[in-house]
C-alpha cells in the first residue's frame, strides 16, 4: 500500500484501545474505502482498460457475494484476534437491508470490510497487505 494511504491514517489520532471500542460498523465504513483502493490499484495493473471495463472488473471483487467468498478463503489463516474482529463485525446489527445481496453474504462482506478497516486504523499495514494478497491471488 502506498505511503499516501499510510500517511492518511496519521489523521485519525486514536489509540488502539479506542479503535477497539469503536462500533464495528465504523471499521467496516473505512474498510470499505481501503478495500476499494486495493482492488482498483490491482485492477489498473492489468493494463490499459476503459473506465467502464475497470468498473466491471472491480465489481467482481467488491460485490457482497465475492467478499463473502474471500472471507471464507482467509478465515483459516487469520489470528484469533482477527477472527474476533470478523465475528464482532459480522454480528453487529445494522439498519441497512441489502437490495441486491443475500443477508448472510452482506454480513460476511461487512465483516471482511471490518477487518480491513480495523487493520488500517491500527496501522497494521503489513498484515493488511498480507490479507489483501491472499484475496488477490
Amino acid at each position: 500500500m502506498g505511503d499516501i494511504i499510510k500517511n492518511l491514517s496519521d489523521y485519525i489520532g486514536l489509540e488502539e484501545n479506542e479503535i477497539r471500542q469503536l462500533n464495528p460498523l465504523i471499521w467496516a465504513y473505512i474498510g470499505d474505502a481501503i478495500y476499494e483502493v486495493y482492488i482498483r490499484s490491482y485492477i489498473i495493473s492489468y493494463g490499459r482498460m476503459t473506465s467502464k471495463d475497470l468498473h466491471k472488473e472491480s465489481i467482481k471483487f467488491v460485490k457482497a457475494s465475492a467478499q463473502s467468498d474471500y472471507l471464507e478463503v482467509i478465515i483459516p489463516k487469520l489470528t484469533e484476534d482477527e477472527q474476533y474482529i470478523v465475528k464482532r463485525t459480522r454480528n453487529t446489527k445494522s439498519n441497512h437491508v441489502p437490495k441486491n445481496a443475500d443477508v448472510i453474504d452482506y454480513r460476511r462482506a461487512t465483516a471482511l470490510e471490518g477487518l480491513v478497516g480495523y487493520l488500517y486504523l491500527t496501522k497494521n499495514f503489513n498484515r493488511l497487505d498480507e490479507i489483501m494478497h491472499m484475496i488477490l491471488s
